[in-house]
């Protein structure tokens, strides 16, 4: 029986160290170390700063109209041609093959004096759509921030708890020496053996199927990182989960209000909408607009009175018109902008009561936890004291082996109820500052 078991463990220790032989050595990176990585590798933050610049590039007096326009032109053209002509005294004359040509250049300037004050509200829509882009940026960043920083303490946890069920096996395995010291000299039964065995072989079984979750939140962590290699060993530095201060709530409301980052975005979409009424409104007024041109022509000719023409000079204009009647489509494009500007506000209204109700939400979550937190800190300390005093018992033979496996249980359970709530507070943390715009505190 010995024999069958010592094989098993030496089966399920090869296959561990199989599974940990395709990691590299551990290397231990901070949590800023981690998402300064990710802000630099991570595919969805490079995606939205190329979107960014777009809007960069936009953003430009050119693009607006502010700048006249410039063009070169030329051309060639040419005719083959056959003649018949009759005069007024019967006389005829034909021509044939008559080759005649027309070269033409140009240099032509256009420019728009004025558009209803179009132009200057596209200037303005351009800045606040380069706005809206650095917006969708931070929010792509303050996202990945407190994913990460999420999946990092995840990491962390996977690990405390991987950690305490390997306590538990050496728990186990302590509870299985000794029953088998009892077997050999006969003071204990064969059934109590049997029986540390399958609580050894089923906490074994359990730290197996732990270190798959470890593994997998340190694949989903190289993944956030946009690490090449997703079986990188990374090992965070911090083996707790640290909580900070208590946050005060009317401080998270305030700086919700002002700094969350999809307010921002709603107030900017209302500058847009705002624009967008203006350049409505610019097709009603009457429009300026100005062209010049310098051109240059060549004729040759087979016919007529002479051979070949130049002519060469400089034209130039001014047009000033209004639309008087267009079907109506000015009132209504008037009217569905009214309509885009009023979404736009209650779009902002409606983000800010969402944003409301999960600042609340969390944060009585958060509260809740904070206390959870001290009570099972409490819990935890007795359960260990109490396995001490169980463990000694049970070496002096006052306790039975399923009494001492309740005990271990229900430290394993006071260890992983803590370790839970301790995560489930962080995550509440990370959620309030996410919404306060202070996710970037974790840097």
């Amino acid at each position: 029986m010995m024999m069958k078991m010592m094989l098993r463990l030496t089966l399920n220790m090869l296959l561990v160290l199989l599974v940990a032989g395709l990691y590299a050595q551990p290397q231990q990176m901070t949590l800023q170390d981690v998402i300064a990585t990710g802000l630099e590798n991570n595919y969805s933050i490079r995606i939205a700063r190329n979107q960014e610049q777009i809007s960069i590039n936009n953003f430009t007096r050119g693009n607006a109209g502010f700048l006249p326009s410039l063009d070169v032109r030329a051309s060639h053209r040419g005719s083959y041609d056959n003649t018949d002509r009759t005069g007024f005294d019967g006389q005829e004359t034909s021509l044939r093959n008559i080759h005649n040509t027309v070269t033409n250049a140009e240099l032509g300037l256009g420019w728009t004096l004025f558009d209803g004050f179009r132009v200057q509200t596209t200037y303005d829509k351009l800045g606040a759509l380069k706005q809206m882009g650095e917006l969708n940026t931070r929010l792509s960043i303050e996202n990945l921030v407190a994913n990460i920083t999420a999946e990092y303490y995840n990491l962390i946890q996977q690990q405390r708890l991987l950690n305490n069920l390997r306590f538990a096996v050496e728990l186990s395995r302590e509870r299985m020496r000794i029953d088998e010291e009892r077997f050999l000299l006969g003071s204990g039964s064969k059934l109590q053996l049997l029986q540390a065995e399958v609580f050894l072989n089923a906490d074994s079984s359990r730290m197996t199927r732990q270190e798959e979750v470890v593994r997998a939140s340190r694949i989903r962590l190289n993944e956030l990182m946009a690490k090449q290699n997703l079986r990188f060993n990374l090992q965070p530095v911090d083996t707790i989960i640290p909580l900070d201060d208590i946050l005060i709530y009317e401080t998270l409301e305030n700086a919700a209000l002002e700094h969350n980052t999809h307010m921002q975005m709603a107030r900017k979409d209302i500058d847009i909408s705002e624009y967008d009424k203006r350049l409505a409104r610019s097709t009603a007024y009457p429009y300026v607009t100005f062209s010049s041109a310098y051109s240059a022509s060549h004729n040759t000719f087979q016919s007529g009175s002479f051979s070949e023409q130049q002519s060469y000079g400089m034209n130039y204009g001014v047009t000033v018109g209004i639309n008087i009647f267009d079907g109506f489509n000015q009132r209504r494009r008037e009217d569905n902008a009214t309509i885009t500007f009023d979404n736009s506000r209650l779009r902002l209204e409606d983000t800010e009561n969402s944003m409301m109700a999960d600042l609340i939400t969390t944060y009585d979550v958060y509260l809740n936890n904070l206390r959870l937190v001290e009570m099972e800190s409490q819990n935890l300390s007795v359960a260990y004291e109490t396995l001490d005093i169980a463990l000694e018992r049970y070496r002096l033979g006052d306790l039975s082996g399923i009494e001492l496996r309740e005990v271990q249980k229900n430290l394993l359970e006071a260890e992983e109820r803590l370790v839970s709530v301790q995560y489930q507070t962080k995550l509440a943390e990370i959620s309030l500052l996410h919404l306060s715009g202070r996710v970037m505190d974790y840097l």
